[in-house]
């Protein structure tokens, strides 16, 4: 058969095709997360070494519409990328067209106003204390922006860039915002962006009870995160999971 008629065989032969499936994947299960914001915004995975050249999701595409076919592949050092046909939302490439070329150990970036994460950044003081295993998992490994500057064109998202440059902090409590994960793999940063989300709620409704709260001591909220750090296979086996779960549900991610 004519490969280009075999529709199966023409998209397992895009570029990066094992890359897009898992990107893709990962946008439908936010979807059903509902952690996500009408065709707003957006993740992004480096595949090259260098970290600069990316998949992205296309302009104005609804999360659970993406799919691995329909991804854009940038180059963070194009200039003219706004200006090519199929160009991605502006504050889509400010914000992580600034990441994948200033923060190479960004391998995967992204970027949702979850409902729980974007009400710690809008409280006065966005700390996310360690008061249960959840929050423990992110003590001094978060960074909060104070200075937001309205949409993350390319001056604001190089600024947010600029704040990645402690390897160890791969979450950014935007304040006024969202939040903006990073990681090696869409893996990492989904099962990141997962249980940062679960720990904000954890706390924002603890803070609805009114009560004190039992903050865990430095020590073991350090200890308690260094294991989560090591701790084998996590993301990858939570995401293949849901990988499996689409699969089983029929979902059109891979296509």
């Amino acid at each position: 058969m004519n490969k280009r008629l075999d529709t199966g065989a023409f998209i397992k032969d895009l570029p990066y095709y094992k890359e897009r499936v898992d990107l893709a994947a990962a946008f439908r299960w936010t979807a059903r997360l509902d952690m996500h914001e009408a065709v707003a915004n957006h993740y992004s995975l480096a595949i090259n070494s260098e970290g600069t050249q990316f998949l992205i999701n296309a302009n104005q595409i609804h999360f659970s519409k993406v799919k691995a076919s329909n991804l854009l592949l940038l180059d963070a050092n194009d200039k003219k990328t706004l200006s090519r046909p199929g160009a991605p939302d502006p504050s889509a490439w400010g914000l992580h067209g600034s990441i994948h070329r200033l923060c190479p150990h960004a391998k995967c970036a992204m970027h949702v106003h979850s409902t729980y994460a974007t009400v710690l950044a809008s409280l006065a003081d966005s700390h996310l204390p360690p008061i249960e295993q959840n929050s423990a998992m992110f003590f001094n490994r978060y960074i909060i922006d104070e200075n937001y500057g309205g949409l993350a064109f390319e001056k604001e998202g190089e600024r947010c860039a600029s704040l990645f440059s402690d390897p160890k902090k791969k979450v950014m409590i935007m304040g006024n915002h969202g939040v903006l994960i990073i990681g090696d793999t869409v893996a990492d940063t989904f099962n990141r962006l997962y249980y940062f989300e679960r720990a904000a709620k954890n706390y924002i409704l603890a803070l609805q009870t009114g009560q004190k709260l039992k903050v865990l001591s430095e020590e073991i909220a350090e200890k308690t995160a260094v294991q989560i750090d090591n701790y084998p296979e996590q993301g990858e086996k939570h995401f293949a999971s849901i990988k499996q779960l689409l699969d089983d549900d029929g979902e059109d991610y891979a296509s």
